[in-house]
């Protein structure tokens, strides 16, 4: 994997991936739990959709490697984990850590590390199998000081379109053609816009910031793109000026309900034609096969024009919480996840690719096969949205930075001094 620039932006930003946990109540009657009981509290973000049906199927494996413990799901619904960020914070504070939680790998968790509320798992690697099991470039980039405190149950990538190839015939666009860079996009957006369809959906902030991040990588490339997070490309610069123009032009194109909608709901209009392109990670794809929309009549995905050739990274990942509840159920709740088992049984369900390398790509569907080989071949770059790129006081400014811009509160000059700002 030629992960361009990644590992620069680690050594910048402290790049580092953790997870999330869940906390067991403690009252369990023993059994393989230990001190801590037999339930396992998983807290995740993920409660509707692909990502639960995801969950779901982790959760068989592990009732099956585990039987001695109980999954107890603990999971928070909210966009892309904003309400369940919060609630972590609050818990961990409080010194009532679930037994794992989910998060974002990269730089999203460099704190829970400073602070001390994640342990050093690296001896389970080992014990797993895990450093055999993971490209070395991943192993780089989980690894902070020395030490690795988590484990990534998929790979993700952020900046796919999706589209609806009926109505795109019917603006007289040809759906097997890629538009070159965003300019040539926002033409076919244009024609689009002509029929009275909604050209591009998005929905709540966070899918905001997402199509934000895309327009970023097409329009500065993978070394300036990451030069964003690691101090090397001005933020007040031309070249950002430039992306932030695209940004607002492509949002003129959008739905005027966006921000009481999330993901889901966005991607829906494009499954139901009734808008022709939706920017997402490609968790999307899911959304699609679910229903049984087929890939090619039903709908069609690409890099966001201007940024093929960069594969825009996240992943889940998990951790082990100081002082969690049942540390023994949440080792088990980590092998399960690092498992080829856990792994494949997970990815077919949420649209994600293997962290592992020894998956056999006939096991998933047509678009995660191209997801195997871009993610071998691409340039890796940093998702802002999904944690990868930034801390998580910075994501936040861009964020809401983002809102007050796209909700009629600044200007695109203000927008942008905002993000400067932002970057400290």
């Amino acid at each position: 994997m030629r992960r361009i620039g990644v590992v620069a932006t680690a050594a910048a930003i402290g790049l580092a991936l953790t997870a999330c946990s869940g906390g067991g109540d403690g009252s369990g009657d023993g059994g393989g739990g230990g001190d801590g009981g037999t339930d396992v509290e998983v807290f995740t973000w993920w409660a509707a959709g692909s990502e639960l049906t995801g969950l779901e199927a982790l959760e068989a494996v592990f009732a099956e490697q585990h039987p001695d413990f109980t999954f107890v799901n603990g999971a928070v619904a909210g966009g892309a984990g904003s309400a369940a960020k919060d609630l972590l914070q609050t818990r961990m504070q409080a010194g009532d850590p679930p037994d794992t939680f989910q998060a974002h790998a990269g730089a999203e968790l460099t704190d829970y590390i400073s602070a001390g509320q994640i342990e050093d798992i690296s001896d389970l690697y080992t014990e797993f199998g895990l450093t055999d099991a993971f490209p070395q470039d991943l192993l780089d980039l989980l690894t902070v000081d020395g030490a690795i405190y988590s484990v990534p149950s998929n790979i993700h990538r952020s900046n796919v379109v999706w589209a609806n190839p009926t109505v795109l015939e019917a603006a007289g666009i040809d759906p097997s053609a890629v538009p070159a860079d965003i300019d040539a996009w926002i033409a076919d957006l244009e024609a689009v816009q002509a029929t009275g369809v909604t050209a591009l959906s998005v929905a709540t902030t966070w899918t905001q910031v997402n199509l934000l991040e895309t327009v970023l990588m097409a329009d500065l490339g993978p070394e300036a793109y990451i030069g964003l997070w690691n101090g090397e490309t001005d933020w007040a610069g031309a070249e950002v000026t430039g992306a932030l123009e695209h940004f607002e032009t492509l949002m003129s194109f959008t739905n005027t309900d966006r921000d009481g909608l999330d993901w889901p709901e966005a991607t829906q209009m494009v499954i139901d034609g009734t808008a022709a392109y939706n920017v997402m990670g490609d968790w999307a794809v899911a959304a699609f096969e679910e229903q049984g929309v087929e890939r090619g009549p039903g709908f069609v995905d690409f890099p966001v024009p201007g940024s093929d050739g960069q594969f825009g990274f996240l992943a889940d990942s998990f951790t082990l919480p100081v002082g969690a509840p049942n540390p023994d159920g949440a080792t088990a709740w980590l092998e399960t996840v690092g498992s080829l088992e856990g792994q494949v049984a997970f990815n077919q369900a949420k649209g994600s690719i293997p962290a592992r390398t020894d998956a056999d790509p006939a096991d998933f569907s047509e678009y995660q096969q191209t997801a195997i080989e871009s993610y071998a071949n691409d340039a890796i770059v940093p998702s802002l949205a999904h944690g990868a790129a930034a801390p998580i006081a910075w994501s936040t400014a861009i964020s809401d930075a983002t809102s007050k811009y796209t909700t009629g509160g600044s200007d695109l000059a203000t927008y942008q001094e905002e993000l400067a700002a932002a970057a400290g």
